[in-house]
């Protein structure tokens, strides 16, 4: 493609007060409308004081336009200036300028951030209950429970500290922010944002998981899991308070457990016998014989954990032992093993197959840090915490409007949803009094953005 010559000498006038660059906002705002997003905050958001007097007021206003300007792809306060541009004015009500909501987020607390927690649950119910958002969750649905570590520069950052994380497969000390957050999924279904709670960065992982995992499961239960949830997780949080959490909340659980002499034990008592070749999705078959290669093999033991606390629980170990790939002379196999704790009922293939899948919020993570948390803006802590759960938002958001389009968007990554449903430019205009967006001809998605119109039943935008 080349410049046609006479364009290279165009003079380019920012001038148009009637064009948008992300009219698929227009749909996507109108489908959290319809959840009750303005009302829910309202209801639960109150900040009735602040720095600045007037910070704290139409609080649903400037979280709807924080949240709008992260699904059109802000990542920071001041790139969310873009919901102010062009006519956008004219399409939205209470648009607010990036300075009013950073002032707006430096109001927030402890108290105002579990306030804007409480209606992120709700909005996500309410997502659930209009779109086809979370299919099959009344029969399995799946909560992960991880925690990241987001970099921060500077002596700014309130809470900021050092804490480990891995890069390269390589523990390391960063300094920065650690989210803890849960996602909910089912067989067929994306992960979508349950919860997710801001730390210091030197907290532990399994801080605060077992009120986590209690809030993820009871919003579970309200988007319509009525039947099987299992609460999946790794080593930080195969402790004894999340495990009893999710009994004492009636739901499976699935804990890779840190190696201990009771550990080694239990896995030393497994018979040869015992072991089972497991076969993972996308394994490569044998050209010769037709048989799947894995060196990967399964066994399980019953096993008594967290024996020396006042709650030990008896449930599965389940233990999947590779061969050790740096050790390939050896006279004898040597085997690494991977144990994980679950009273989960499956055959024992079945159970380590669906605990390994666990690693789906990692999806979850890599679209928020490739969008909304790609920084963590603010110098306040309860600013960077309010920020975070707005950016868990716009990801349950963009979720549930691209299950009311066609295609494989209902599993798409955050990027291709922004790229094909929400930055569309648009031309406003008013012939005979008649509201009309003008978009581009040709576009390729056109069907799709118009599939997801026509799902909230505007039949002047619909197909």
């Amino acid at each position: 493609m080349k410049l046609h010559h006479p364009w290279s000498k165009a003079t380019p006038l920012f001038d148009d007060q009637r064009l948008v660059s992300c009219a698929g906002l227009v749909p996507v705002m109108e489908l959290a409308e319809q959840a009750g997003l303005s009302d829910l905050v309202s209801e639960r958001v109150k900040i009735k004081t602040s720095p600045v007097a007037s910070a704290g007021v139409n609080p649903a206003g400037k979280l709807t336009s924080i949240i709008a300007g992260m699904a059109a792809g802000a990542d920071s306060i001041d790139d969310l200036d873009l919901i102010r541009s062009g006519g956008m004015k004219q399409l939205f009500a209470s648009v607010y300028a990036p300075a009013t909501l950073g002032q707006f987020l430096r109001s927030f607390t402890h108290g105002h951030t579990s306030q804007l927690a409480s209606a992120a649950r709700a909005h996500l119910v309410g997502l659930a209950e209009r779109t086809d958002l979370l299919p099959g969750i009344e029969t399995q649905a799946y909560v992960d429970i991880d925690s990241l570590l987001r970099p921060v520069y500077g002596h700014a950052k309130q809470g900021a500290s050092f804490g480990h994380t891995k890069i390269s497969g390589k523990q390391v000390l960063r300094k920065g922010l650690s989210p803890l957050a849960t996602a909910i999924s089912t067989p067929a279904a994306a992960p979508v944002v349950a919860g997710i709670r801001l730390r210091a960065g030197k907290a532990g992982s399994g801080r605060s998981a077992d009120s986590m995992a209690r809030e993820a499961i009871r919003t579970a239960r309200a988007c319509g899991a009525s039947e099987k949830i299992l609460v999946r997780g790794d080593s930080a949080y195969g402790t004894s308070s999340v495990v009893n959490a999710c009994l004492g909340e009636g739901v499976e659980f699935s804990f890779v457990l840190t190696k201990n002499p009771a550990v080694t034990r239990a896995i030393a008592s497994i018979s040869e016998d015992a072991w089972r070749p497991v076969d993972y999705p996308g394994a490569v078959a044998d050209p010769e014989t037709g048989e799947l290669v894995s060196d990967a093999q399964v066994a399980e033991v019953t096993f008594t954990a967290f024996a020396t606390t006042e709650a030990p629980v008896t449930a599965r170990l389940i233990v999947r032992r590779v061969r050790d790939q740096t050790k390939l002379e050896e006279l004898f196999p040597v085997w690494r093993h991977h144990p994980f704790f679950t009273n989960n009922t499956d055959p024992v293939t079945v159970a380590d197959v669906t605990h390994r899948r666990h690693a789906i919020i990692e999806t979850v993570f890599a679209d928020l840090i490739d969008g909304p948390l790609a920084h963590l803006p603010s110098g306040r802590f309860g600013a960077n915490h309010a920020w975070a759960i707005c950016a868990a938002m716009a990801h349950n958001l963009l979720r549930a409007a691209a299950t009311r389009s066609t295609g494989q968007l209902a599993v798409a990554r955050g990027a291709t949803l922004r790229r094909q449903i929400i930055n569309v430019p648009a031309h406003l205009a008013r012939p005979q009094r008649r509201r009309v967006l003008h978009l581009p001809a040709h576009w390729p998605w056109t069907q799709r953005w118009l599939a997801e119109c026509a799902s909230l039943k505007w039949p002047h935008l619909g197909a």
